[in-house]
């Protein structure tokens, strides 16, 4: 699977140890950064990633924040894209058969390493169950061609 990964400062380690998990599983992952601790903004590498994934150069994004809440923010500012912040396994997975979320993003000062590999893995490995859901994804998809209401 093609992954596109970013994180910030504060989420810098942990994205360097998910980058790892996912690389020895044998996905493509295409890194964004940070590539340090030195501080970066995290809307810039949330649009990259998030880009790439409604894009289509990616299947999949991760991203990683001090709480992941800022990255799923501005992620989610992209067209197509579907991110959420989840801190279990079992959320991941929910998000994928009922949401067909395509960006997960973790927290990385909350989160220790083996929590973010069963939630990648789950992410990663969850299909959409499509029917009554897919209705749901289109309404949500709908909502980023309305523009603004009064």
């Amino acid at each position: 699977m093609r992954i596109h990964i970013g994180s910030d400062h504060a989420g810098f380690a942990l994205k360097e140890s998910v980058r790892a998990h996912l690389e020895e599983a044998g996905h493509d992952v295409t890194d964004v950064g940070a590539y340090s601790e030195d501080s970066v903004d995290y809307p810039l590498v949330a649009e990259e990633v998030g880009r790439a994934v409604a894009g289509g150069a990616a299947d999949m994004g991760v991203l990683v924040c001090g709480t992941g809440l800022g990255m799923a923010i501005a992620a989610n500012k992209v067209d197509g894209v579907r991110a959420v912040q989840v801190n279990t396994a079992e959320f991941a997975e929910m998000s994928r058969r009922h949401n067909d979320a395509n960006v997960v993003t973790l927290a990385g000062r909350s989160i220790s390493d083996d929590t973010a590999f069963a939630i990648v893995d789950a992410f990663l490995t969850t299909p959409f169950e499509g029917g009554r859901h897919q209705r749901r994804v289109d309404q949500i998809s709908a909502l980023e061609d309305s523009g603004p209401k009064a």
